[in-house]
């Protein structure tokens, strides 16, 4: 019997055996695929639920509590609602186009997710060489559809929120990326497997050695959760679908399960970019202890997922939305720039290996902490702090 922590691959052989031999390689594949397929969008069902009750908590109200035990089947009632509402497709919309917009928002964070290692050996697609590169190619598809949602619908409002929605995606996918880039600077490697496995080695008291407790590597893992959080479409950088702009944004003309479907591309996107993060930055499926390494590779990785989302859930329901002006001049004037500099630290802190720990966490760390406070003084002169007085 295999151990808890390969037993996925065990079934998946075992599946694969009883067919014939030319035939396996298809197989595989197809459970492959019917594993990402079923395993994320249940996993968006269940953070559905538990998003709304926390916001609820954080709210001092109930949230869900009627459907099913502690009202955690709500997603259900959600769905069949969904599915049964009327499709409404505007008169002079494009339909064909119209039709495909939801499923190109939705297929390219399937695609991504399977390149990420969720586990020891359990990689639906080891690009070994491009791995990390396929995944933002994929991932910038979801702007195709972005702008077929805007277009499509035949109103002009839908069409400036989806300028407005491409605007903020390009922008921010630029700090994505370059945050990543210190990760392959000093893995080499394009891999994502590979970029967990340099994160394999040991220091004193048995800890991993993630990216994360570097400097570079520390910030770098902040900007990247900075701008996910505007590729996702979450708060505070909500602005292509919030009420109080130009309508819902970009899916301003749809109803029923294509409605739902761009909901089910958001979520598949914030786990696929977060997943991308535990993987360059947190270890991937490695416990941050070596004497924890008899829990489950893969139930590493899915813990980390759900603390991410959650901590996304946090911002939501605790911070405010930004102004388009005031999203746009962070992502250029301070993100931007500030991810060029980390690429920096990361250079010195490659080429300083022979020097002591504690002298190069101190070099990097004040570069950082001095390009921060650089770049971070204009907008305290832009945007200074308000201070509220109330009547007595």
């Amino acid at each position: 019997m295999p151990s808890l922590d390969q037993l996925p691959l065990y079934l998946k052989d075992q599946i694969v055996a009883l067919f014939p031999t030319p035939l396996q390689p298809w197989v595989g594949a197809l459970i492959a695929i019917g594993t990402l397929c079923a395993l994320f969008p249940a996993l968006f069902a269940f953070t559905t639920v538990l998003e709304r009750k926390t916001l609820a908590r954080i709210q001092n109200r109930l949230g869900p509590n009627r459907v099913g035990p502690a009202g955690f089947l709500q997603f259900a009632a959600d769905g069949i609602k969904s599915l049964t509402k009327e499709d409404i497709v505007p008169r002079n919309a494009d339909r064909v186009v119209h039709f495909l917009a939801p499923f190109v928002v939705v297929v390219p964070p399937l695609l991504a997710l399977a390149v990420l290692p969720i586990g020891r050996n359990l990689v639906a697609l080891d690009l070994k060489e491009t791995g990390l590169l396929y995944f933002f190619a994929v991932g910038a598809s979801v702007e195709v559809g972005v702008f077929m949602a805007g277009w499509s619908g035949g109103n002009k409002y839908s069409l400036l929120g989806a300028m407005r929605a491409l605007a903020q995606l390009i922008s921010y996918e630029l700090p994505l990326i370059l945050s990543a880039l210190t990760v392959v600077m000093l893995t080499g490697s394009l891999s994502l497997v590979s970029m967990v496995e340099k994160q394999s080695s040991v220091n004193f008291g048995g800890l991993y050695s993630w990216n994360v407790f570097t400097p570079w590597g520390a910030l770098g893992f902040l900007l990247f959760l900075t701008a996910a959080a505007a590729e996702a479409n979450r708060s505070p950088f909500d602005l292509p679908e919030a009420e109080s702009e130009i309508i819902a944004g970009y899916f301003t003309e749809y109803s029923g399960f294509k409605f739902a479907l761009f909901f089910l591309g958001e979520y598949l996107g914030l786990f696929a970019v977060c997943g991308l993060g535990i993987t360059l930055f947190l270890g991937g499926w490695l416990p941050p202890f070596t004497w924890l390494n008899w829990v489950p590779s893969w139930l590493w990785f899915f813990g980390k997922l759900m603390c991410l989302i959650f901590f996304f859930v946090w911002l939501r329901g605790t911070l405010p939305r930004l102004r388009m002006d005031q999203l746009m001049q962070f992502a250029w004037q301070f993100l931007f720039p500030l991810t060029l500099i980390n690429a920096f630290v990361a250079g010195v802190w490659h080429f300083t290996a022979s020097w002591n720990f504690a002298l190069r966490w101190a070099l990097g760390a004040g570069l950082l902490a001095l390009a921060y406070t650089l770049l971070s003084r204009p907008f305290t002169q832009a945007f200074p702090r308000r201070t509220y007085r109330f009547a007595p």
